[in-house]
């Protein structure tokens, strides 16, 4: 198989997004891997991009490896991509995906980017890894640039097939529904490999939606008599994955799957199923609602759920079924959780600080911050801010600076050496 890299980082082969495809490279020998440097070499290519046109045309998979800047890809990587549109290049039917490092400061937009335009040029995309920029230097992002990889080849036919069963809680609200949920659930339950429990809310009696009272704040415990705590901790949060089926209502999931939303408040702010997959089934025109798939995407983020899938009712409802079947048990056979983007990094740093202020109300979701690490303040980081105001104090001498030369770059990327 042949592997194209576009490496649109100005740094050339200095670059540290580079360097978690290198090590990607060296874990997976028998792939023949190439690299473009369009954001090296954009001047070049805009003269002559036949060498270029052979290489994605040639390509069984395409990889655009990258650093966000500034919500996008760089400008270099944007021009090569308006080269490849401009040459008519024929990538269409190959499959492509994207690997970038960032601080996650709107790396879903530059994602969206790319997948959007991968579409354009025919191309079936698979969702790309967004690596921290220090995540190739500890053993947790390694592991995680790999699992991409393994992914991205699983996706492109490699299919595995096993004997375990995994429990999966399908929540869904047949209120008002024609059949076409309903179908589209009796579909996803056929599916071998897992054991289905089946709730419809619109047949469970709440009580009333959530007051905002916090009295389940110190213990958990809802003030409504109904059983809804219990039976979602029971039934549903007690499941390997979970999966959504509702009908577009009011370009939301509805009022019934809002009242079961709020009511999960018995949990605090405490992510009690992160590293469980989840799904969804949708009847109703998805791609309409921007606002609802930003929803769908940010809840699984701060969440801390890989998103198996979305399958849309239409032509091609028993195919997304049966790949978001087929998806969420990779996940659970691989445990399959790649790092959080923007939504997941950014919704969980406003909890962060909310529930340190607040932990002497809170005290269920401060200590579950403590136990699960979340308290990662940067003033802990003595080391990192003692080292920052080093290097400042260098670059702020002209005679030290014009002697360091290209120095920097060397200096950043000597740990990342290290690793290959």
């Amino acid at each position: 198989m042949k592997t194209v890299i576009v490496n649109g980082s100005p740094q050339g082969n200095d670059s540290i997004t580079l360097y978690t495809m290198l090590y990607i490279e060296k874990n997976f020998p028998e792939i023949e891997f190439e690299i473009l440097n369009p954001g090296r070499q954009i001047r070049k290519m805009e003269q002559d991009f036949t060498a270029c046109r052979a290489s994605l045309e040639g390509a069984d998979l395409i990889i655009f490896c990258y650093p966000v800047y500034t919500f996008l890809v760089p400008s270099q990587l944007h021009r090569f991509i308006e080269l490849m549109k401009e040459n008519n290049v024929n990538v269409a039917g190959k499959t492509a995906t994207q690997v970038t490092t960032s601080l996650h400061f709107y790396d879903i937009t530059a994602h969206r980017f790319i997948e959007e335009n991968c579409r354009d040029l025919g191309l079936k995309y698979v969702r790309g890894l967004s690596a921290d920029m220090e995540d190739l230097l500890k053993e947790k992002g390694r592991k995680e640039a790999l699992d991409f990889f393994m992914f991205v080849l699983w996706n492109m036919g490699q299919k595995e097939t096993s004997s375990n069963t995994h429990k999966v809680a399908l929540v869904a609200d047949l209120t008002g529904d024609d059949g076409t949920l309903k179908a589209m659930i009796d579909r996803f339950m056929e599916q071998d490999g897992m054991e289905v429990t089946f709730t419809d809310i619109a047949e469970f009696e709440f009580a009333g939606g959530c007051l905002g009272c916090f009295n389940c704040a110190a213990d958990g415990k809802c003030i409504y008599k109904d059983g809804f705590d219990s039976f979602l901790r029971e039934h549903i949060q007690s499941a390997d994955a979970t999966v959504y089926a509702f009908t577009i209502k009011d370009h939301s999931m509805g009022y019934r799957f809002k009242v079961f939303d709020d009511r999960q408040f018995c949990n605090g702010h405490r992510t009690v199923t992160m590293g469980k997959p989840v799904g969804y089934l949708v009847s109703g025109d998805l791609e309409k609602e921007e606002n609802l798939k930003t929803l769908i995407e940010s809840r699984a983020q701060v969440g801390g759920n890989f998103l198996a899938g979305v399958a849309v009712s239409g032509p091609e409802a028993d195919a997304g079924i049966d790949t978001l079947a087929a998806t969420l048990k990779y996940a659970l056979e691989h445990d399959y959780q790649p790092p959080a983007n923007f939504y997941g990094i950014g919704g969980m740093k406003i909890f962060r600080d909310l529930i340190y202020q607040m932990r002497g109300l809170m005290k269920a979701d401060h200590k579950f911050y403590k136990e699960h690490g979340f308290y990662d303040f940067p003033q802990k980081r003595k080391g990192r801010i003692i080292g920052m105001y080093a290097v400042g104090a260098l670059m702020r001498n002209k005679k030290l600076k014009k002697k360091m030369g290209g120095r920097m770059t060397e200096g950043m990327i000597m740990p990342y050496k290290k690793v290959l």
